[in-house]
């Protein structure tokens, strides 16, 4: 079975307080999102969101179900988003097959039975990274690039924090249940991302990190924002972030993270937002 799974229980923020640093990390970081010839997922019980990653290199990789699906087949009754941080590959649904390249998008939607992930090079491998939410109907499954996503530029480089907001698979560019992926790319000399920060009560998100320079890393801030934590990130890791939790990092280089999210609505800006000086 080329698929590898684990469960996260979800945790309230008095817990939290009192987690040291092995265990915040243990609750909430995803160190290994990519592995050869494997397909790595963490199931997460704050709106049972999936969150993690395919890296076929010698052989096709299948999507199969899990036990915590009590499912037949994987997206029996959910939805699967992708984004492709790795080299040119295939993703093969129900037999209709879909090339994504380096950046490149792809929704999928509910009830299709056979979901097979390919590389194009073994030598420059595929790294598909992957989002899933339950799903209540069937949505067109769609490839979405980033010439067809809703573009917003925000922030400055007098405060660090200007960058590009590429939404990709949202409802202001495709249908969906209620997943929302996006991916956002700092630019050279900024570091902050997300800020200032915010919360949303009605959906949880999970971020994920790469193009992190080699010998860099990234502290991602969560908590309340009276009490507030961090987590060092190396590249290519993911962060679950529940809904009573900002979500907020600082790089010592700039980078490119994809946010991932599901919950109550589909509103991108149903937001809570903080000010720089509350946060504690």
């Amino acid at each position: 079975m080329s698929v590898n799974y684990e469960s996260r229980y979800a945790i309230g923020p008095n817990e939290t307080k009192a987690l040291d640093t092995a265990a915040l990390r243990a609750n909430f970081l995803i160190e290994n999102v990519f592995v050869d010839d494997s397909i790595q997922l963490v199931y997460s019980h704050f709106d049972r969101y999936i969150a993690g990653g395919a890296k076929p290199v010698n052989k096709p990789l299948s999507l199969e179900t899990i036990d915590e699906l009590k499912a037949t087949y994987f997206l029996e009754r959910r939805e699967l988003g992708m984004i492709n941080v790795g080299g040119a590959g295939k993703v093969a649904v129900d037999g209709q097959v879909y090339d994504l390249g380096f950046k490149e998008a792809l929704y999928v939607g509910k009830g299709h039975e056979k979901v097979v992930f390919s590389s194009d090079d073994a030598q420059n491998p595929a790294k598909f990274y992957l989002n899933s939410a339950p799903a209540h109907h069937a949505y067109p499954t769609q490839k979405v690039t980033k010439a067809e996503a809703d573009v917003v530029e925000l922030g400055s480089l007098e405060t660090a924090n200007h960058r590009t907001i590429n939404k990709l698979l949202v409802n202001s560019v495709i249908e969906t249940c209620q997943l929302q992926m996006g991916m956002t790319e700092l630019k050279t000399g900024s570091v902050w991302n997300t800020m200032p920060a915010h919360t949303h009560d009605r959906r949880m998100e999970v971020y994920f990190y790469f193009e992190v320079p080699e010998g860099q890393a990234v502290s991602h801030y969560m908590g309340q924002p009276e009490e507030t934590r961090h987590i060092w990130m190396q590249n290519e890791q993911a962060v679950i972030s529940p809904p009573w939790s900002i979500h907020a990092g600082a790089g010592t280089s700039n980078y490119t993270f994809i946010w991932g999210m599901a919950g109550e609505n589909l509103d991108y800006d149903d937001m809570d937002r903080r000010a720089i000086n509350e946060l504690k």
